[in-house]
Protein backbone atom coordinates (compact mmCIF):
# COMPACT_ATOMS: atom_id res chain seq x y z
CA UNK A 1 0.00 0.00 0.00
CA UNK A 2 1.32 3.25 -0.62
CA UNK A 3 1.49 6.62 1.27
CA UNK A 4 -0.26 10.10 0.29
CA UNK A 5 3.80 11.11 -0.08
CA UNK A 6 3.99 8.43 -3.32
CA UNK A 7 1.04 10.63 -5.03
CA UNK A 8 1.79 13.47 -7.19
CA UNK A 9 -0.71 15.78 -9.44
CA UNK A 10 -0.03 16.15 -13.34
CA UNK A 11 0.51 20.11 -13.81
CA UNK A 12 1.74 19.55 -17.52
CA UNK A 13 2.79 17.42 -20.09
CA UNK A 14 4.28 17.46 -23.67
CA UNK A 15 5.63 15.56 -26.14
CA UNK A 16 8.89 16.55 -28.14
CA UNK A 17 11.35 14.86 -30.53
CA UNK A 18 15.04 13.88 -29.61
CA UNK A 19 18.46 14.45 -31.64
CA UNK A 20 17.68 10.66 -32.46
CA UNK A 21 14.45 11.40 -34.08
CA UNK A 22 12.71 9.47 -31.69
CA UNK A 23 9.57 10.89 -28.86
CA UNK A 24 10.15 11.94 -25.88
CA UNK A 25 7.64 13.16 -23.26
CA UNK A 26 8.04 15.85 -20.14
CA UNK A 27 6.24 15.45 -17.52
CA UNK A 28 5.43 17.78 -14.60
CA UNK A 29 4.30 16.50 -11.60
CA UNK A 30 3.45 18.22 -8.19
CA UNK A 31 3.81 16.64 -5.05
CA UNK A 32 0.17 16.43 -3.03
CA UNK A 33 2.11 17.03 0.74
CA UNK A 34 4.64 19.73 0.09
CA UNK A 35 3.54 21.28 -3.45
CA UNK A 36 7.21 21.12 -4.50
CA UNK A 37 7.72 20.26 -8.39
CA UNK A 38 9.50 17.09 -10.28
CA UNK A 39 10.16 17.16 -13.89
CA UNK A 40 10.24 14.04 -15.14
CA UNK A 41 11.62 12.46 -18.74
CA UNK A 42 9.73 9.61 -20.45
CA UNK A 43 11.34 7.98 -23.34
CA UNK A 44 9.04 6.61 -26.53
CA UNK A 45 9.26 2.97 -25.71
CA UNK A 46 7.77 4.19 -21.93
CA UNK A 47 5.27 6.55 -23.58
CA UNK A 48 4.45 3.74 -25.76
CA UNK A 49 3.28 1.76 -22.86
CA UNK A 50 0.23 4.43 -21.64
CA UNK A 51 -2.76 6.29 -22.63
CA UNK A 52 -2.33 9.49 -23.25
CA UNK A 53 -5.13 9.86 -20.66
CA UNK A 54 -3.00 9.40 -18.18
CA UNK A 55 -0.98 12.86 -18.30
CA UNK A 56 -4.08 14.87 -18.37
CA UNK A 57 -3.65 17.95 -15.77
CA UNK A 58 -5.32 17.37 -12.30
CA UNK A 59 -4.86 13.90 -12.35
CA UNK A 60 -3.53 11.80 -9.80
CA UNK A 61 -0.35 9.51 -10.23
CA UNK A 62 1.76 7.24 -8.30
CA UNK A 63 5.48 6.83 -9.53
CA UNK A 64 5.82 3.13 -9.74
CA UNK A 65 9.68 2.91 -10.91
CA UNK A 66 12.14 5.86 -12.11
CA UNK A 67 15.49 6.85 -11.47
CA UNK A 68 16.28 10.12 -9.68
CA UNK A 69 18.96 12.72 -9.50
CA UNK A 70 20.62 13.42 -6.38
CA UNK A 71 18.26 16.45 -5.34
CA UNK A 72 15.31 14.37 -6.07
CA UNK A 73 13.59 17.32 -8.76
CA UNK A 74 14.43 15.27 -11.91
CA UNK A 75 13.80 11.63 -12.81
CA UNK A 76 13.37 9.20 -15.74
CA UNK A 77 10.19 7.46 -15.24
CA UNK A 78 9.40 3.70 -16.27
CA UNK A 79 6.24 3.27 -14.94
CA UNK A 80 3.16 5.26 -13.64
CA UNK A 81 0.02 4.44 -12.08
CA UNK A 82 -2.98 6.34 -12.74
CA UNK A 83 -4.60 7.21 -8.53
CA UNK A 84 -7.40 9.07 -9.95
CA UNK A 85 -8.60 10.80 -13.36
CA UNK A 86 -9.13 14.35 -13.26
CA UNK A 87 -11.86 16.21 -14.54
CA UNK A 88 -11.71 17.59 -17.81
CA UNK A 89 -13.54 20.48 -17.47
CA UNK A 90 -16.70 22.13 -18.13
CA UNK A 91 -19.83 19.95 -18.67
CA UNK A 92 -22.34 20.68 -21.51
CA UNK A 93 -24.69 22.22 -19.19
CA UNK A 94 -22.08 24.91 -17.72
CA UNK A 95 -21.18 25.64 -21.26
CA UNK A 96 -24.27 26.58 -22.17
CA UNK A 97 -24.75 28.64 -18.78
CA UNK A 98 -21.55 30.26 -19.38
CA UNK A 99 -22.29 31.11 -23.17
CA UNK A 100 -25.75 32.47 -22.73
CA UNK A 101 -23.89 35.14 -19.96
CA UNK A 102 -21.25 35.93 -22.68
CA UNK A 103 -23.61 36.58 -24.89
CA UNK A 104 -25.97 38.78 -22.43
CA UNK A 105 -22.24 40.59 -22.20
CA UNK A 106 -22.42 41.48 -25.86
CA UNK A 107 -26.18 42.61 -25.91
CA UNK A 108 -25.09 45.01 -23.42
CA UNK A 109 -23.02 46.94 -26.02
CA UNK A 110 -25.01 49.66 -27.61
CA UNK A 111 -23.09 50.69 -30.21
CA UNK A 112 -24.08 48.82 -33.32
CA UNK A 113 -21.02 48.53 -34.82
CA UNK A 114 -19.04 47.30 -32.44
CA UNK A 115 -21.78 44.66 -31.29
CA UNK A 116 -22.38 43.90 -34.81
CA UNK A 117 -18.78 43.01 -34.88
CA UNK A 118 -18.32 41.43 -31.22
CA UNK A 119 -21.49 39.03 -31.90
CA UNK A 120 -20.21 38.22 -35.58
CA UNK A 121 -16.95 36.73 -34.12
CA UNK A 122 -18.48 34.59 -31.59
CA UNK A 123 -21.13 33.58 -33.64
CA UNK A 124 -18.44 32.27 -36.15
CA UNK A 125 -16.59 30.82 -33.71
CA UNK A 126 -18.90 29.70 -31.13
CA UNK A 127 -17.77 25.77 -31.13
CA UNK A 128 -14.03 26.50 -30.81
CA UNK A 129 -14.55 28.87 -28.12
CA UNK A 130 -16.30 27.02 -26.10
CA UNK A 131 -14.31 24.45 -25.28
CA UNK A 132 -11.05 26.08 -25.62
CA UNK A 133 -8.62 26.57 -22.50
CA UNK A 134 -7.80 30.08 -21.38
CA UNK A 135 -4.05 28.72 -21.00
CA UNK A 136 -1.53 25.66 -21.36
CA UNK A 137 -0.27 25.80 -18.10
CA UNK A 138 -1.03 29.21 -15.85
CA UNK A 139 -5.07 29.24 -15.24
CA UNK A 140 -8.29 27.89 -16.97
CA UNK A 141 -6.55 25.47 -18.56
CA UNK A 142 -9.38 22.80 -19.12
CA UNK A 143 -12.17 22.56 -21.35
CA UNK A 144 -14.38 25.55 -21.49
CA UNK A 145 -11.23 27.50 -19.03
CA UNK A 146 -11.63 30.60 -22.02
CA UNK A 147 -15.20 30.62 -21.70
CA UNK A 148 -14.98 31.29 -18.05
CA UNK A 149 -12.15 33.53 -18.08
CA UNK A 150 -13.62 35.98 -20.50
CA UNK A 151 -17.00 35.61 -18.58
CA UNK A 152 -15.46 36.46 -15.29
CA UNK A 153 -13.56 39.29 -16.45
CA UNK A 154 -16.81 41.20 -17.92
CA UNK A 155 -18.59 40.30 -14.16
CA UNK A 156 -15.61 42.10 -12.63
CA UNK A 157 -15.99 44.73 -15.52
CA UNK A 158 -19.05 45.16 -14.77
CA UNK A 159 -19.19 45.31 -10.75
CA UNK A 160 -15.91 47.94 -11.29
CA UNK A 161 -17.59 50.41 -13.75
CA UNK A 162 -20.48 50.78 -11.42
CA UNK A 163 -18.03 52.55 -9.10
CA UNK A 164 -15.89 54.98 -11.11
CA UNK A 165 -16.49 58.79 -10.78
CA UNK A 166 -14.21 58.91 -14.28
CA UNK A 167 -16.01 58.55 -17.59
CA UNK A 168 -15.61 55.72 -19.13
CA UNK A 169 -16.73 54.22 -22.83
CA UNK A 170 -18.51 50.82 -21.42
CA UNK A 171 -19.15 49.49 -24.70
CA UNK A 172 -15.55 49.66 -25.90
CA UNK A 173 -14.38 48.61 -22.51
CA UNK A 174 -16.75 45.31 -22.50
CA UNK A 175 -15.24 44.54 -25.95
CA UNK A 176 -12.32 44.59 -24.97
CA UNK A 177 -12.64 42.15 -21.95
CA UNK A 178 -14.82 39.76 -24.42
CA UNK A 179 -12.09 39.77 -27.42
CA UNK A 180 -8.78 40.02 -25.42
CA UNK A 181 -8.01 36.51 -25.27
CA UNK A 182 -10.04 35.85 -28.08
CA UNK A 183 -6.93 34.86 -30.63
CA UNK A 184 -6.35 31.44 -28.04
CA UNK A 185 -8.65 29.80 -30.04
CA UNK A 186 -6.25 29.82 -33.00
CA UNK A 187 -3.45 29.58 -30.46
CA UNK A 188 -4.02 26.34 -28.63
CA UNK A 189 -5.68 22.63 -29.15
CA UNK A 190 -7.30 20.47 -26.65
CA UNK A 191 -7.98 17.06 -27.08
CA UNK A 192 -11.74 17.01 -25.68
CA UNK A 193 -11.27 13.22 -25.00
CA UNK A 194 -7.95 13.42 -22.87
CA UNK A 195 -8.14 16.74 -21.57
CA UNK A 196 -4.49 17.33 -22.96
CA UNK A 197 -3.59 21.05 -24.46
CA UNK A 198 -0.44 22.22 -26.48
CA UNK A 199 0.00 24.99 -29.25
CA UNK A 200 -1.30 24.83 -32.22
CA UNK A 201 1.43 24.09 -34.56
CA UNK A 202 0.91 27.31 -37.29
CA UNK A 203 -0.06 30.03 -35.22
CA UNK A 204 3.20 30.92 -34.92
CA UNK A 205 3.70 31.18 -38.57
CA UNK A 206 1.41 33.36 -38.95
CA UNK A 207 1.10 35.32 -35.42
CA UNK A 208 3.41 36.53 -32.60
CA UNK A 209 0.58 35.71 -30.12
CA UNK A 210 -3.23 35.96 -29.21
CA UNK A 211 -2.40 39.72 -28.40
CA UNK A 212 -0.89 40.21 -31.45
CA UNK A 213 -4.12 38.85 -33.32
CA UNK A 214 -7.09 40.58 -31.38
CA UNK A 215 -5.02 43.94 -31.66
CA UNK A 216 -5.13 43.23 -35.32
CA UNK A 217 -8.46 42.59 -35.70
CA UNK A 218 -9.84 45.55 -34.13
CA UNK A 219 -7.39 48.05 -35.48
CA UNK A 220 -8.26 46.67 -39.08
CA UNK A 221 -12.42 47.08 -38.12
CA UNK A 222 -11.50 50.59 -37.04
CA UNK A 223 -11.98 49.94 -32.79
CA UNK A 224 -8.91 51.69 -31.87
CA UNK A 225 -9.30 52.55 -28.47
CA UNK A 226 -10.24 48.30 -27.95
CA UNK A 227 -7.53 47.05 -29.82
CA UNK A 228 -5.44 49.84 -27.39
CA UNK A 229 -7.04 47.37 -24.67
CA UNK A 230 -5.87 44.38 -25.70
CA UNK A 231 -2.54 45.36 -26.65
CA UNK A 232 -2.11 46.38 -22.73
CA UNK A 233 -3.83 43.40 -21.31
CA UNK A 234 -0.64 41.43 -20.32
CA UNK A 235 0.80 44.85 -18.64
CA UNK A 236 4.51 44.55 -19.47
CA UNK A 237 6.33 43.79 -22.72
CA UNK A 238 8.45 41.00 -21.09
CA UNK A 239 5.14 39.27 -19.76
CA UNK A 240 3.49 39.53 -23.84
CA UNK A 241 1.96 43.27 -23.54
CA UNK A 242 2.08 45.32 -27.07
CA UNK A 243 1.80 48.61 -25.64
CA UNK A 244 3.73 48.77 -22.02
CA UNK A 245 2.20 49.68 -18.82
CA UNK A 246 5.11 51.34 -17.48
CA UNK A 247 4.88 54.40 -20.78
CA UNK A 248 3.55 57.41 -19.58
CA UNK A 249 0.14 59.21 -20.44
CA UNK A 250 -1.45 55.91 -20.97
CA UNK A 251 -5.32 56.08 -20.91
CA UNK A 252 -6.85 54.79 -17.60
CA UNK A 253 -9.11 51.76 -19.46
CA UNK A 254 -5.68 50.48 -20.53
CA UNK A 255 -4.70 49.80 -16.27
CA UNK A 256 -8.22 48.53 -15.81
CA UNK A 257 -8.12 45.46 -18.51
CA UNK A 258 -4.83 44.43 -17.19
CA UNK A 259 -6.37 43.85 -13.61
CA UNK A 260 -9.06 42.51 -14.42
CA UNK A 261 -7.39 39.85 -16.66
CA UNK A 262 -4.91 39.80 -14.34
CA UNK A 263 -7.29 38.88 -11.58
CA UNK A 264 -9.48 36.61 -13.14
CA UNK A 265 -5.81 34.44 -14.37
CA UNK A 266 -5.17 34.22 -10.41
CA UNK A 267 -8.65 33.17 -8.78
CA UNK A 268 -8.50 30.71 -12.54
CA UNK A 269 -5.35 29.38 -11.05
CA UNK A 270 -6.97 28.44 -7.99
CA UNK A 271 -9.92 27.15 -9.33
CA UNK A 272 -8.02 25.07 -11.96
CA UNK A 273 -6.85 23.14 -8.74
CA UNK A 274 -9.45 22.99 -7.23
CA UNK A 275 -11.19 21.62 -10.43
CA UNK A 276 -8.92 18.29 -10.34
CA UNK A 277 -9.31 17.71 -7.39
Amino acid sequence: MYSTEDIYEVVIFSIGDTKAGTKMGKLQLRNTVDDSLLNCILWEETLNRFDSKIFRTGNLVRIVSATFNEKYNNCLVSALELIKEAKLGLEKQEIEEYWTKLTSFINMITDEKLKSFVSGLFTEHEQEFKIMPAAKLMHHNYVGGLLVHTVECCEFAQLNMAKFTYKTNEDEIYAACLLHDFGKIFEYTIDTETGLIDYAPNFREEWISHSQYGFSICMNAGFKMVAKMIAAHHGRSDWGAIIDLDQKDLEPELYLIHFIDNLSAKFGKINTHLLAK
